[in-house]
């Protein structure tokens, strides 16, 4: 069966995401470091973070809201007006932050939308996933842009079949196996799995080994050679 559509994630797998998040989390810890050790502020963040992804869904504005949630409930609902602008501070930066692409990322989107139908199917904050595409220079590679609240079977099925020739003749490639892989092979396409060196701790999830549409690449740029071969 030919392989006609390819589906890229976008953070972390086109450009860095997760390590700017990092460093903003460090940044919030120090701001906290008063009211609690970094397991605690850790672990609150966390907790409140998962309480509400169904609310704000994924991206800057919903980690920025969860901060001030977190330093509110540490600092028994006082957070002082200083912690709390520092926190939208931290919130504004990253809304504004450069976009870097990966190594070998332009080189390899040119050149598989030469071959193929390309759909960037990315969660988190619309305006946000809109200006890093536009700013990575990418866009114009893409057939279709999918920026969507959640990535699931219905949401891979649905993309390939308006987009594509179904899940069936299509690839879905990122870094997270909980939202680029597993779902995306539940759908019927192949998925592949490139690691970034960091993981949200909400995407982690059980690699499918010995499923015959998974396989885990260690760069993007192993990526045309790999669909060249499956595809024939």
């Amino acid at each position: 069966m030919p392989i006609t559509t390819i589906g890229l994630d976008a953070d972390d797998t086109l450009w860095h995401n997760e390590t700017i998040f990092r460093l903003t989390h460090a940044r919030f810890v120090d701001l906290l470091d008063d009211h609690g050790d970094l397991e605690t502020i850790e672990a609150r963040l966390a907790e409140v973070e998962r309480r509400n992804l169904r609310l704000y869904g994924y991206g800057v504005k919903g980690f920025t809201l969860s901060m001030i949630e977190t330093a509110m409930e540490l600092c028994d609902g006082g957070a002082p007006p200083e912690v709390v602008r520092e926190i939208l501070a931290a919130g504004r930066e990253m809304l504004a932050h450069p976009v870097e692409t990966l190594a070998g990322v332009d080189e390899v989107i040119a050149e598989l939308s030469e071959r193929y139908r390309l759909v960037l199917i990315t969660k988190g904050d619309l305006l946000d996933q809109e200006r890093k595409l536009a700013a990575s220079g990418l866009g114009d590679l893409f057939a279709a842009v999918e920026i969507v609240s959640e990535k699931d079977r219905s949401t891979y099925e649905r993309v390939f079949a308006r987009h594509g020739t179904g899940a069936a003749e299509a690839v879905m490639a990122g870094n997270s196996m909980k939202s680029d892989v597993l779902p995306a092979l539940e759908a019927g396409a192949f998925g592949v799995h490139i690691p970034y060196h960091v993981t949200w701790a909400h995407e982690v999830a059980d690699a499918p080994e010995g499923h015959p549409r998974y396989v885990s690449l260690s760069r993007i740029g192993e990526l045309p050679d790999w669909i060249a071969a499956v595809g024939g």
